[in-house]
């Protein structure tokens, strides 16, 4: 059994509207870490407001937390995240091969999309930041639920035979995230900055950014300092802050 980390608290939901809300309502009452887990959720968001519906089996987690570094660096927190996800799943059982990291904030279970991180800041200040998580634990949207273009999505059931309770898996993502969040504190972006590189999908192959008024391809040659992608372009070096990431395929 998995040792719960110090310094977090939990509270879990058989049903919510959304994980992010219900973070919000209980900014102004929370002073540490808190982790607001929802077995199923009815009204979630995901990137750029899209809907993000949790079906009972899958995993809809929000931690809020308060923000303790310049607002500037806050967006670092989706590579502690996405390392923190790639370790839980590695924990469960899933092979390390299996597992890839895409800029900024998606988790590939051999190839396809596994999991999704969305970081927002709240109260005062901002005075907390949420970092939304959702995971497809027994089902991978199809049809309808599947954003257009998407990376295709994956199971850790159907497509790594891993059966898993959310809360179970919450477990092992706290602890995870816990080791995670005290080498960004100690090491600094630097090493996670390295770690998450050490996993990260097509590095090193042409990719598609695509932003509201252009749409950029190029080679994928690094994130920087800052956790920017940045694109070896037929006009030179681009470093992209934000961005939608499309793979040529073949």
């Amino acid at each position: 059994m998995t040792k719960w980390p110090d310094g977090y608290d939990r509270v879990i939901f058989d049903q919510i509207d959304s994980t992010n809300l219900e973070a919000n309502r209980r900014v102004a009452t929370t002073a540490g870490c808190l982790w607001i887990l929802a077995n199923a959720q009815t009204a979630g968001v995901g990137r750029r407001g899209r809907a993000w519906s949790t079906k009972t089996g899958n995993f809809a987690a929000t931690l809020l937390m308060p923000l303790t570094i310049p607002l500037k660096d806050a967006a670092l927190y989706s590579f502690v995240a996405a390392l923190s996800l790639r370790d839980a799943f590695v924990a469960v059982g899933v092979k390390p091969a299996d597992v890839s990291l895409k800029w900024p904030n998606d988790v590939l279970l051999q190839g396809g999309k596994v999991a999704g991180i969305l970081l927002e800041t709240a109260g005062k200040g901002p005075s907390h930041m949420m970092i939304g998580i959702g995971v497809n634990l027994a089902h991978a949207p199809r049809g309808a639920a599947l954003e257009a273009t998407a990376t295709p999505p994956k199971s850790l059931v159907g497509d790594a035979d891993i059966d898993i309770k959310a809360e179970a898996f919450l477990d092992v993502l706290a602890a995870q995230f816990s080791l995670r969040d005290t080498q960004f504190k100690t090491a600094g972006f630097a090493a996670i900055r390295r770690d998450w590189l050490a996993h990260a999908t097509r590095l090193g192959d042409q990719i598609t950014a695509r932003m509201p008024k252009e749409t950029v391809t190029g080679r994928f040659e690094t994130v920087d300092d800052t956790g920017a992608l940045v694109l070896h372009t037929s006009n030179g070096l681009r470093h992209i802050t934000a961005a939608e990431i499309f793979f040529k395929e073949g």
